[in-house]
């Protein structure tokens, strides 16, 4: 019986080693970093631009006070 559960054992304990150490296969460290140039800070993008806009016509356009004559003749 011994002679039987010795073999049976080792077996078992040596493949729940083996599969959990290569459960995740291999790893690839890539050492190249990727390096992103920084923009320049005075590159100014279209949005500025169309809210200024917008915020000047509201204030120049804007409504006016002069009574509306609602008669029809």
């Amino acid at each position: 019986m011994k002679n039987l559960f010795a073999p049976i054992l080792a077996a078992g304990l040596a493949l729940s080693v083996s599969t959990a150490a290569f459960a995740g296969g291999p790893v690839i460290i890539d050492d190249e970093t990727e390096v992103v140039p920084a923009k320049p800070t005075s590159s100014v993008g279209i949005l500025p631009i169309i809210l200024v806009t917008v915020a000047l016509c509201a204030a120049l356009c804007g409504g006016s006070d002069d009574p509306v004559d609602s008669t029809i003749d």
